[in-house]
This record gives C-alpha cells, sequence and structure tokens, in this order.
C-alpha cells in the first residue's frame, strides 16, 4: 500500500468528496449492515494483537494514501471488528441495529455539531428537552429536568455529585475541605461505577457504604437502615443511597418502595441506576419491577441498551426543577454564554454539565420513537423477555445446563456443569470444583 499513488487532499474538490463517502456508505452497507446482521457470516475474524498489528498497518506516515488505499484500510478495519449487530453477538449489555437509530447517528455524525447553545445546536436542544421530558414522564414526574451524558457511569457520577451539591453548596467554591466525611449507599451487586464515582469526585472508595442483598440480588432495605446508622455512629453524614434496577449480571431490581421509605425518614437523595433496566418502564406487562422509581430523586438511564438505540445514549433524569444542574456545574463563561443573546438565553444548556463540548445523543432515539412509536418500542422489550424466559426453559432441557436462578429479567444465569461432575450437586465440594472449572455464564436474550 505505501507505494500507492498518494490522494491529494479533498479540501475543494467536493466532487471527490462525494465518490469517496459514497464508496464508503456502501462499505459499511454491504460489510456491516448486509453481513454484520447475518448469522451465516462469522461475528469476528479474531486475530492476536501483534498478528492485527501487522494486518491494520497502524502506523501514521508523513505521506497521504490514495483513495483507494482509504476504502481498504476501511474494509479491514470493519474485517476485523466486532460486529455488536451479529445476531449471535452476547457479550454485553448492548447489540442489535436498528436503521432508524443508525440513520440518526449518521446525521448527527453530518451535522458535527456541540450541544451547548441554541445558537450553534438550535433542532436539538429541542430535541433533547423533548426527549428528556418523554422519558421524565415514563418515570412518573410531570416536571424536571436532565441532560444526556457520556454514559451511565458519568449519569451516575453526576447524581452523587448533584447529591452532594444539593446538601453541601459550598463544596462547589471550598472544595473538600467544606465537607465532613461524608458516606453514600449502595448494594453488593452494584455498578462499579459508584466506587469509581466516589473517587474521582474526591469522596474516596472507603464513603461507599455496601448494603447486602438477597439470594436474587436485591438490596436489603432492613440492611441498608443498619448501615446507615453505623454510618453514623461512626461519624459520618450520610448524603445518598444509589438502588439499582436491572444489575449488571443477575439483572435484579432494588424494591424501590421500601428504599424511598429508608430514604425519606433519614432525608437522603435516592439515585436509581436504572441504565439497564430503565427501558423496561416501556412496557405495560413488567414495568412493575420498576415500581417506586418515581420518588427517586434521579435516575440513570441507557437507551442504547435494551433498545438497541447505538451508542451512545444515556439520561439522566431528575425530579428537580430549581436548576440544581446548572448551580452545580455552571461557570458562566461569558464567551459562550452571553447573557444579552437575540433568544431566550435559558436555552443554552451547556452549562448544566462539566463538559464544554457535548455530542448530540437525542437525534438517535427521537427517530427511532419516531419511526417505532411507544407501541413498537414496548413491543420490542416484551419480546425480550419472551426470549429470556424461552432460553431458561431450553436450558432446562439440555443435559450439563444448571440454571443459577429463575430469570426476572432478560438476563439468563446458568451454569455449564462438566460430566464428571453431572449428578454430584449434593457433595461437599461440588460448588468449589464447579467454580474452579467454569464461571457462570450470563446471557442477555433480546
Amino acid at each position: 500500500m505505501a507505494d500507492s499513488k498518494p490522494l491529494l487532499s479533498l479540501d475543494g474538490d467536493p466532487a471527490a468528496a462525494e465518490a469517496l463517502l459514497q464508496d464508503v456508505f456502501g462499505i459499511v452497507v454491504d460489510e456491516v449492515i448486509r453481513k454484520g446482521t447475518s448469522a451465516s457470516e462469522k461475528v469476528c475474524e479474531w486475530k492476536e494483537p501483534e498478528e492485527l498489528k501487522q494486518l491494520l498497518d497502524l502506523e501514521l506516515r508523513s505521506e497521504g494514501e490514495s483513495q483507494e488505499q482509504i476504502l481498504e484500510r476501511c474494509r479491514a478495519v470493519i474485517r476485523y471488528s466486532v460486529k455488536t449487530c451479529h445476531p449471535r453477538f452476547f457479550n454485553q449489555l448492548f447489540s442489535g441495529l436498528d436503521p432508524h437509530a443508525l440513520a440518526g447517528r449518521i446525521v448527527t455524525e453530518s451535522l458535527n455539531t456541540s450541544q451547548y447553545t441554541y445558537e450553534i445546536a438550535p433542532v436539538f436542544v429541542l430535541m433533547e428537552e423533548e426527549v428528556l421530558k418523554k422519558l421524565r414522564a415514563l418515570v412518573g414526574w410531570s416536571s424536571g429536568d436532565g441532560v444526556f451524558c457520556p454514559g451511565g457511569s458519568i449519569s451516575n457520577m453526576y447524581a452523587m455529585n448533584l447529591a452532594r451539591y444539593q446538601r453541601y453548596p459550598d463544596c462547589k467554591q471550598r472544595g473538600l475541605r467544606a465537607l465532613p466525611p461524608l458516606a453514600l449507599f449502595t448494594s453488593k451487586e452494584c455498578h462499579y461505577s459508584i466506587k469509581k464515582g466516589a473517587a474521582f469526585l474526591g469522596l474516596g472508595t472507603d464513603s461507599v457504604r455496601i448494603v447486602q442483598a438477597d439470594e436474587r440480588g436485591k438490596m436489603i432495605p432492613e440492611d441498608l437502615e443498619q448501615q446507615i446508622r453505623l454510618a453514623e455512629a461512626e461519624g459520618a453524614v450520610p448524603f445518598l443511597v444509589s438502588a439499582t434496577s436491572g444489575t449488571t449480571v443477575l439483572g435484579a431490581f432494588d424494591p424501590l418502595e421500601a428504599i424511598a421509605d429508608v430514604c425519606q425518614r433519614h432525608g437522603l437523595w435516592l439515585h436509581v441506576d436504572a441504565a439497564w433496566g430503565g427501558s423496561v418502564l416501556l412496557s405495560q406487562t413488567h414495568r412493575h419491577l420498576l415500581d417506586g422509581i418515581q420518588r427517586a430523586d434521579s435516575v440513570a438511564w441507557n437507551p442504547h441498551k435494551l433498545l438497541s438505540v447505538g451508542l451512545q445514549c444515556s439520561a439522566l433524569l431528575l425530579r428537580d426543577t430549581s436548576n440544581l444542574l446548572k448551580r452545580c456545574h455552571g461557570s458562566q463563561a461569558s464567551y459562550l454564554f452571553q447573557q444579552d443573546k437575540f433568544y431566550d438565553v435559558t436555552l443554552d444548556t451547556g452549562d448544566k454539565v462539566v463538559q464544554c463540548g457535548r455530542r448530540v445523543d437525542c437525534l438517535k432515539l427521537w427517530l427511532m420513537w419516531k419511526a417505532q412509536g411507544g407501541q413498537g418500542l414496548e413491543r420490542r422489550v416484551d419480546q425480550a423477555f419472551a426470549l429470556a424466559r424461552y432460553l431458561a426453559e431450553e436450558l432446562k432441557k439440555r443435559e450439563g445446563f444448571e440454571l443459577v436462578m429463575e430469570p426476572e429479567f432478560v438476563n439468563v444465569c446458568f451454569w455449564f456443569v462438566p460430566p464428571s461432575l453431572r449428578g454430584k450437586k449434593g457433595s461437599p465440594d461440588y460448588n468449589e470444583r464447579l467454580a474452579k472449572r467454569w464461571r457462570p455464564s450470563s446471557r442477555r436474550a433480546w
């Protein structure tokens, strides 16, 4: 490739630029969409790191390459990448490909704007608020606030920061010296971003108090009460409880009504990490799993997971109507957020977040919703539940497979029991020997 004729700059040559993009789009349609979604094709053409480096020729050189070389680069990137849209891809909490959401992603990338002011992103500022309003309504709130974040981990961290600021607003200026020792509470089945967020915010991982979960992975409210009292006895100030709706491995839903009662008694901020399970709110059949979520102060919800919107689409929703997001995160940069603009400056949402530039994440969800309607999305969620139940029943029929528990959500957790251990479940060392041989599998059915 290195000996081919270099590609001249496409600047000032719109015909050449259009031709290149047409060719790239053709490759994407053929290699990603058509082949990538075919069960007869591989999920991934796996290569070890050193071999893959050689195949991709990753080195960046001073001379450019021809258009033919660039197109071959695109083909190689696709060839050796994991096809997360493939029907046999089960590795993560996201998968599949929705064509309307992909269309929204293509338009988003083509327009290449930032979601911080109305003057630079008028369509998307209004669209984001409408989408967030719809998500809040599904939670059960008639008003509130929110923002799209770069992932559920950041949404969780925002909630922690907002809860801290609401209780101790001086910390924005004075920092950690304005704070007593703080304590937040979450279950042992929580997402690891809770501890990461505590470390990043300067609270320290020791501030995260772990609450016990029952045999199905649900937080035990009685232990939450006990942990709060223990933290107070040790001189810490409780300020937040992070419950989970749809844990990563078991797919557990914490009992939100009982947890909300505890938070109300102690005056604590209730955050619900519904990054995985939030989309269940679309299902009239299954939304009871999140009963009590309307009592939360904040909710994290990732439509890019169960709804297959595409990475990334993560909403932080707030019940607050006092402009807490902007008060907590704003810095009033005069060169960007002028107060004498020719439109309503409350439409400039950039000071709600810690970022400056912020990508548009609302269009793909909005366009998919427009195409599918709420009823179509509900059917998608219900189908995922049905597939999980089908998989669980099929596992029961096959020798050597053992369910960890009956699924409540779309997580189906099971053991594969090797022949040497079959029929020996009652033996004293059965669990230890099984754990040494295999890790329990968890598959999400959709």
